[in-house]
């Protein structure tokens, strides 16, 4: 048998399971999970006495509040904290703002449809009397719009840890943090009680597609904040404090307001339901599951008044007239910053990118700039700038609400990639590139912490590799290494390898590497190759401390599953590593070759790249004719895009310089010899036979 070390906690948490009818997505919510209550206060027997004592000490508050409906109403700063991975769940500050405006609705009998209740409720509708409005000032009295973005994988999760990438203070706002997910439900939020002592804890959690009436949401998913809210305010259940609605024994329980009936609960709109006896149930109320949420009851609006006047969780300093002017929620809306976000920062050439005016919090006029781009200029609030050109473009915004003028820039705010691409074979052992940043390579470290990084304390040839330096505080880290675009629309035969090396620190680490191609240049991809610690990734077992690998500990991969979609002009290679809390991960040589379809030589020009005697048997002699100064790499390539054999020599200007080439020992058949001069390809196909 399990004993709950937690009973009261378990006794009055509410878990709300995802519902669906019809195959549909309907509501649920997670006032909070017992096993995360277990969780938190597991070892803490001094917190967990805490939240008891809060508890009652909110109880007897409420039992005697006696409140002034003609008191006014009480203003609540919200945040708004967008935790995302660059998907869906990054919503549009509008939808923000359009929640705020649902949220005003409904707390203070605004919302049209009240009126549209059922008869016998329509005496107690509730004004609750609460105004929330998106803080204009930050915790260190800095310019706002009540709304912050953190890129992080834990949207995926929407729990404690998430929470905890940021957090403004809870006694001078409300915390709403948007994500991907929440835990398993629409959205939870504390009670006031319990978050006494844990202010880490406090606020509320909802998935993006919960917030406000369109983009990601729509108007029956908007009144779930509402309910949310509700339970930040010390609100249950219509059916009190159970861990599903519709059970029979909820008629046994209660949600401590009197004029709520008893009711099992419903995720039904039956306006008839009568579920614990012949009384009416109120199916209409913001704490129901049903779609038809359109009210809070009077008793209801008593009892969060009562929290919100209440010390317990400090819910009554956020209304203070001092931290209104903190949070500057009286203040005028006025112009205090200017920004602007893009839809992409990286697209081939004849591409477009999508800008948006994010300045807050008043502009009255606008004028964008974008030098190569078409148009060069704009007024609009979300322009799209089609660059018909590759390079780096900048853009700037200017904005005004006619007595503050305010502009912003980026000097390097598009990149544009060629298309067609670089022509074939990629040999990548990253011996000629300083940084990564300056490289055809691009490097995305969302969290900017350990990403793939150029190295030199190993290799698999050469003196140079990349690395992640991957560790236990990495769970959960995603890093991107992308290639820049490469023409394949002449290809057959395409093959991409690699060689990577990676250690395991416990034998549960379960690291992956995922590599993808693209077609269209990064605006889809397609996964093609996924290796896991435990298993294909893992080349040296399990290492305590820091990894550094021999020869030995380096693993070649050949990816060939490509078909013709991958023939294009645009296509590009992600390797994507996401950490579990393993050791380094270490990349090089990534080879990108194919056959050419009825051309022998490319990117030839003015034969500065000669191969003689071609056919050739022991050696053969590249003549090399160039003007650049500097090293020059010369690789043999098997007809898999593998090197077989290099070397290398200075070039000085205006030289012809001769390499021998040594071929003892290669099978007879069809190679590719590879030129980088000065980050120029050259390649000529080279056929050896056995010598005579």
């Amino acid at each position: 048998m399990h004993c709950n070390p937690f009973p009261l906690l378990i006794a009055v948490f509410s878990v709300c399971p995802v519902l669906s009818q019809d195959g549909e997505e309907r509501f649920s919510c997670k006032t909070y999970d017992p096993l995360l209550m277990e969780q938190l206060f597991r070892g803490n027997e001094e917190g967990y006495a805490q939240a008891v004592a809060a508890k009652s000490a909110l109880d007897e508050h409420t039992r005697s509040f006696v409140r002034d409906r003609g008191a006014g109403s009480f203003v609540v700063p919200v945040v708004f904290h967008v935790i995302h991975q660059y998907g869906p769940e990054n919503i549009s500050d509008a939808q923000m703002y359009d929640a705020i405006r649902v949220l005003n609705e409904d707390y203070n009998k605004l919302n049209p449809d009240w009126s549209t209740a059922r008869p016998e409720f329509l005496d107690i509708v509730a004004d609750v009397g609460i105004t929330f409005r998106l803080a204009q000032r930050d915790p260190e009295g800095g310019c706002t719009n009540g709304i912050t973005r953190t890129v992080s994988p834990l949207t995926y999760e929407g729990n404690f840890a998430m929470k905890q990438l940021i957090q403004w203070p809870r006694d001078r706002y409300l915390n709403v943090w948007v994500s991907s997910a929440a835990n398993g439900a629409a959205g939870y939020s504390n009670y006031p009680w319990v978050v006494d002592g844990s202010p880490e804890t406090d606020g509320i959690v909802i998935k993006a597609s919960y917030v406000g009436s369109f983009g990601t949401s729509n108007a029956e998913r908007s009144r779930v904040l509402s309910h949310e809210v509700g339970h930040w305010l010390n609100l249950l259940h219509c059916w009190g404090n159970s861990n599903d609605p519709e059970l029979s024994e909820n008629c046994d329980m209660d949600d401590g307001v009197e004029d709520t009936p008893l009711t099992r609960g419903w995720t039904s709109c039956s306006l008839n339901g009568s579920s614990c006896g012949s009384t009416l149930d109120n199916v209409e109320n913001y704490m129901e599951y049903a779609s038809c949420r359109k009210m809070f009851t009077n008793g209801q609006a008593d009892r969060m008044i009562a929290a919100l006047t209440s010390s317990t969780a400090q819910r009554d300093q956020l209304w203070q007239p001092e931290n209104l002017v903190l949070t500057g929620v009286n203040e005028e809306p006025s112009l205090c910053s200017a920004r602007f976000t893009k839809s992409r920062g990286q697209i081939c050439a004849g591409g477009s990118v999508t800008f948006t005016d994010a300045s807050f919090n008043t502009v009255s006029q606008r004028t964008w700039e974008f030098p190569g781009g078409e148009p060069s200029t704009s007024n609009e609030v979300t322009p799209t700038v089609v660059y018909p050109t590759s390079g780096n473009y900048g853009a700037s915004l200017t904005v005004t609400d006619g007595t503050t003028t305010l502009t912003t820039s980026e000097t390097f705010s598009v990149e544009v990639l060629s298309d067609p691409g670089a022509s074939v074979p990629l040999v990548e052992g990253f011996e000629f590139i300083t940084e990564l940043s300056s490289s055809p390579w691009t490097v995305v470290d969302p969290d900017e912490n350990n990403g793939f990084e150029l190295t030199a304390i190993a290799s698999a040839s050469g003196d140079h590799c990349v690395r992640v330096s991957n560790g236990p505080g990495s769970v959960g880290h995603i890093d991107d290494l992308i290639s820049t675009t490469y023409d394949l629309s002449n290809m057959e035969g395409i093959t991409l390898s690699f060689r990577h090396a990676y250690a395991q620190r416990e034998e549960t680490n379960d690291d992956e590497l995922r590599v993808f191609v693209s077609n269209n240049c990064g605006l889809t991809w397609s996964l093609r190759k996924q290796m896991f610690g435990s298993t294909t990734l893992n080349t040296a077992g399990v290492v305590d401390g820091v990894f550094i690998p021999d020869q030995e500990e380096w693993q070649e991969t050949v990816v060939s599953n490509f078909g013709p979609n991958e023939q294009a002009s645009g296509f590009r290679i992600k390797f994507q590593f996401v950490g579990a809390g393993g050791n380094a991960f270490y990349l090089d040589d990534i080879n990108l070759n194919g056959l050419q379809v009825g051309f022998p030589e490319m990117n030839n020009t003015e034969n500065a790249l000669i191969v003689r005697p071609n056919p050739a048997s022991n050696y053969a002699e590249v003549i090399v004719n160039s003007t650049s100064a500097g090293k020059m790499r010369i690789t043999l390539l098997d007809v898999l895009g593998r090197p077989v054999a290099n070397t290398w020599s200075i070039l000085s200007s205006e030289e012809v310089k001769t390499v021998h080439l040594p071929l003892d020992g290669l099978s007879s058949g069809v190679y590719f010899v590879h030129a980088d001069m000065a980050g120029i390809d050259r390649v000529v196909r080279l056929v050896v036979d056995e010598a005579p």
